[in-house]
């Protein structure tokens, strides 16, 4: 049975470290057997990319791809929380807030973009019950995305 990372790495993508939090919060609390993950968003090499609006300055297409970069820096905190991403038992939730123009309607799609990848890595296991929202998002970037897993003690 393969682990999250070799499904991770069969799929081309690197998981980042950490990302440092940009405020006052912690990144990731661990309640029981469940863990609340802060918002992130799509930083690469530190520095927040995929900016703008989605529907204006960013395409669907990228936007979905800035979802799927939010959920590798989200698995990086979990790493860095569990040691080993093979405890997550389930993705229990994900709250995916889209900065979008104001005639963009089609946030669900972004979100797919997270969803996709999740399922892609953990199987059924990570299709977590979620919504998807149109915001208004720090740095300007594309996509934040907060969410919630189950984990094995």
């Amino acid at each position: 049975m393969t682990t999250p990372e070799e499904r991770i790495e069969s799929l081309g993508l690197t998981l980042p470290s950490a990302h440092p939090v940009v405020a006052n919060y912690s990144a990731c609390i661990t309640s029981g057997d469940l863990i609340f993950i802060a918002g992130h968003g799509p930083f690469v090499n530190g520095h927040p990319a995929y900016l703008g609006k989605v529907g204006a300055e960013v395409s669907l297409d990228v936007a979905r791809e800035a979802a799927r970069v939010v959920v590798l820096n989200i698995l990086g905190t979990l790493k860095a929380e569990l040691g080993e991403l093979s405890r997550i038992r389930r993705w229990v939730r994900a709250f995916v807030m889209v900065n979008g123009a104001p005639t963009f309607h089609e946030h669900y799609l972004v979100a797919d973009g997270a969803t996709d990848l999740l399922v892609a890595i953990f199987g059924a296991a990570g299709r977590p019950a979620r919504s998807a929202v149109g915001l208004s998002l720090p740095f300007d970037i594309a996509v934040e995305i907060e969410a919630m897993v189950e984990v094995d003690p």
